[in-house]
């Protein structure tokens, strides 16, 4: 298999039409390897369009490539930021957005998973992106406040909690909503009081663990 060949068709065939035209994205995707993100069983799977298995939960899962990517480009970092992550996986996402921004702390609820994911980071060079194994539904205001927040996975509603602690000018983006319809959101800190929210494109993502639900029930 030529990773190189594999690498640029995932970018050219998937990524690039999907409306991922920043070309800092586009140049970081060819820079980062994505095949030393994925577990040993599946490395062939590492460019092919799909969600890849990463431990015994159905939603423990890497990210298809091009929702990775189109998500880094809502995040649109700066070199000075300071990045929260909630949903670590394999680590691929911290090492782009480790790449990008000043620093990066990833919170993964699997300890197993979160191991891995750190091993990994080292392993790429990414000295600037932390992880650490704990339940990111509170985030980590002890942390904060942060310039810019990512959910690597999908939750019904956008938690309160995390919009707390963003920087004014700060941004979450997030995967909300349930199947067979989410939204790519993108929710930015105007003021202390006050926030604006985008929803940009549709895609459906697995839940994040330890996110409550909303009642079904009405009354």
């Amino acid at each position: 298999m030529d990773l190189n060949q594999a690498r640029f068709n995932m970018i050219e065939q998937q990524i690039r039409p999907w409306e991922v035209l920043d070309p800092q994205v586009l140049d970081l995707l060819s820079v980062v390897r994505r095949e030393d993100f994925a577990p040993l069983a599946h490395k062939a799977l590492a460019f092919v369009d799909m969600e890849i298995p990463l431990g015994t939960a159905a939603n423990q899962v890497m990210l298809a490539p091009r929702v990775q990517a189109r998500l880094l480009q809502e995040l649109a970092l700066k070199n000075t930021d300071k990045v929260l992550e909630i949903g670590t996986g394999s680590g691929f996402m911290a090492a782009l957005i480790a790449s990008q921004a000043a620093s990066v702390l990833s919170l993964e609820i699997d300890a197993d998973l979160a191991t891995r994911a750190q091993a990994n980071l080292q392993k790429a060079g990414m000295h600037n992106a932390t992880v650490r194994a704990a339940d990111g539904t509170q985030g980590a205001p002890a942390d904060g406040p942060f310039d810019a927040i990512l959910l690597s996975g999908s939750v019904a509603q956008v938690p309160t909690a995390l919009l707390q602690q963003l920087k004014v000018g700060g941004r979450l983006v997030a995967i909300v909503g349930d199947e067979p319809m989410m939204r790519a959101t993108v929710v930015t800190r105007s003021s202390d009081s006050s926030f604006t929210t985008a929803e940009p494109w549709d895609v459906n993502a697995p839940r994040l663990s330890g996110f409550t639900e909303p009642s079904r029930f009405s009354f």
